[in-house]
């Protein structure tokens, strides 16, 4: 395992060469994009040790996928993309795109945007390029120190905001033929990523969309909400076999605190945002009565019901806490940001498709110019 500093010192030379949203990935390596026809050839889930259900939807027109080599991860990178298009359902050039970054499971869980949420429909005539990477399941989607991580859904180096920051947008923006202006969006551990992200790399984003997230990953809250989520991606639930220690160093290190939203919010200025997060009290959507009404049998809504008020309403209270930090503190710094604080809620499926539209509404495509 490489030293701390030196690891922060890697990842603050490499920051420091993306300035901006014209010179994307100039002095790096980049991605290479290989054709890929995902139903023919799909990922196996660790999780069922079946195809992910998210292939389903690739029809090579609405929903395309390609295979992006990664210089740093040295392994290709499966990608789903929805393509521009117009009222009309004609592809759209020199259009934005907007990076969708999954939760925790992720695609390997079949917990990701296209299986989901009706993300195909959602997008259809909006004239944005969609780009999910459907990899990176446990990961936080973050460059990490340790290089050699071994485990269930996580081997082998695990560079992902240099991939999705260096690799990945020039090659599939100048395949897509789209414009320079880019959003990104993630809820739950991804809600983190799509803080951390835009202030690692100003100017990159015209907005940014966090549903779920916790910005404050250096406290001894987020930092330990982090060993929960990462150790989820290990063969053996241990909280030994992968670590946040191996992800970001130790808690309030200078890695850990560079990755930390809350810490570095001034960095956020000039950037579109949406936040938004429950309380973890019970909503319409963690009911029994409306689980059976979506067809649900009445044991497994039962069961779901009860999976959601207590797992979901734990991880959603600290959410709300983490998010009220956050506000606390950009408000502090006048930087503005569009709230969805709900009354109720849980960390669950249902208030992040909300979200995703309220965002794109609000401000998502206002930032985007469509």
């Amino acid at each position: 395992m490489k030293s701390i500093k030196a690891a922060a010192l890697a990842v603050l030379s490499a920051a420091a060469l993306t300035t901006g949203a014209a010179t994307v990935a100039e002095a790096q390596p980049v991605g290479v994009i290989k054709p890929w026809n995902a139903p023919e050839n799909p990922p196996i889930s660790p999780a069922t040790n079946a195809p992910e259900r998210w292939v389903e939807h690739v029809d090579h027109k609405n929903v395309l996928s390609y295979n992006v080599y990664s210089p740093s991860m040295r392994r290709d990178i499966p990608i789903a993309v929805i393509p521009a298009t117009n009222a009309a359902g004609q592809r759209v050039q020199g259009a934005p795109t907007l990076y969708l970054l999954n939760g925790a499971g992720g695609a390997e869980q079949n917990q990701d945007w296209l299986t989901l949420n009706p993300s195909r429909e959602f997008f259809a005539g909006k004239g944005v390029n969609v780009v999910i990477p459907q990899a990176g399941a446990f990961s936080y989607y973050t460059d990490w120190v340790d290089e050699n991580v071994r485990g269930r859904y996580l081997n082998g180096p695990q560079k992902w905001e240099t991939f999705l920051t260096k690799e990945l947008p020039g090659p599939i923006e100048r395949m897509l033929g789209a414009n320079d202006r880019r959003a990104i969006a993630g809820f739950s551990m991804s809600g983190t990523t799509a803080l951390v992200l835009p202030e690692h790399n100003p100017g990159m984003y015209k907005a940014a969309a966090s549903f779920s997230g916790c910005a404050a990953t250096s406290s001894v809250q987020g930092y330990n909400f982090a060993r929960l989520t990462v150790n989820r991606a290990a063969w053996e639930q241990n909280y030994q076999s992968i670590t946040p220690e191996q992800m970001w160093g130790p808690m309030g290190g200078p890695y850990n605190r560079y990755n930390d939203a809350l810490v570095n919010a001034e960095k956020l200025r000039g950037t579109q945002l949406y936040v938004s997060s429950g309380t973890g009290l019970a909503g319409r959507a963690d009911q029994v009565s409306y689980l059976m009404g979506i067809g649900a049998p009445e044991w497994a809504a039962y069961y779901s019901a009860g999976v959601l008020q207590v797992e979901g309403g734990v991880i959603e209270a600290a959410i709300n806490s983490c998010t009220h930090d956050l506000k606390a503190k950009l408000d502090g710094l006048n930087i503005p940001a569009h709230y969805e604080l709900r009354n109720v809620g849980t960390h669950s499926w249902p208030y992040w498709r909300e979200d995703l539209g309220k965002a794109w509404q609000t401000t998502l495509a206002p930032a985007l110019g469509v």
